[in-house]
């Protein structure tokens, strides 16, 4: 009854374009869905998000399943995601990629899930992380566990858009770290993000992955930066 009435004063808007959604529709209106700007990284293995990190470090997988441009319907989705807590938006997008997902045969193999971790400081500012709700509905939908604690970030920093390019690539290898012990050992860990930007972040996280004896590393992300 009570979300009936919230319904019938406050009807819910999508959350690319804040039109009023359907009574079919969740959380992003058919609409968007057919105008956002999908990769199809699954259809080719060795795609831009993998080639990204050629002679960087050694990836299993790597793809994003949608698009980011400045002022879309995506960079949108993102934002109210990130910094406005809607939530949904990570396990709608996470749902919809692992439809796209499940016959990946490299990602059958995989042990856990890990997301790219906050500081304890910015998850408290923020009241979340924003690629939980993503990881979550991977890891509901692949049937493999969801992991927040194994990795883990150790210095609080600005954010990343703010710095220059040479100053991330020098400093962001050391603000990650891992807590593992033997039966973290010889894993394959799906590394979740939000957006790939330069691959700073993801390939520092790797890093910090690759630290635990025999493991091998997939990354995953909601969206990549595409000029």
């Amino acid at each position: 009854m009570l979300k009936y009435l919230l319904n019938l004063f406050f009807p819910p808007v999508c959350a690319g374009c804040n039109s009023f959604l359907m009574k079919n529709e969740k959380v992003i209106c058919t609409v968007c869905r057919h105008h956002i700007p999908l990769t199809n990284h699954h259809i080719t293995p060795e795609n831009e998000a993998f080639k990204k990190f050629y002679g960087r470090i050694p990836l299993e997988y790597a793809s994003a399943f949608l698009y980011f441009h400045k002022k879309g319907i995506v960079q949108e989705l993102i934002h109210k995601l990130k910094y406005k807590g809607h939530e949904e938006i990570g396990s709608v997008i996470g749902k919809w990629y692992a439809e796209d997902l499940k016959e990946k045969t490299i990602l059958k193999t995989a042990d856990m899930i890990i997301p790219v971790p906050l500081h304890k400081k910015k998850f408290r500012e923020r009241g979340y992380n924003q690629v939980t709700t993503f990881g979550v509905a991977l890891s509901a939908e692949f049937g493999i566990p969801y992991n927040d604690s194994l990795l883990f970030r150790t210095v609080y920093s600005k954010t990343q858009s703010q710095k220059s390019l040479l100053d991330r690539s020098e400093k962001i290898n050391l603000i990650f770290d891992v807590s593992f012990n033997e039966k973290d050992h010889n894993k394959h860990y799906i590394l979740v993000d939000d957006v790939i930007t330069t691959g700073a972040t993801l390939e520092a996280c790797s890093r910090a992955l690759m630290k635990i004896p025999g493991a091998k590393v997939s990354i995953v992300c909601m969206a990549m930066a595409q000029s």
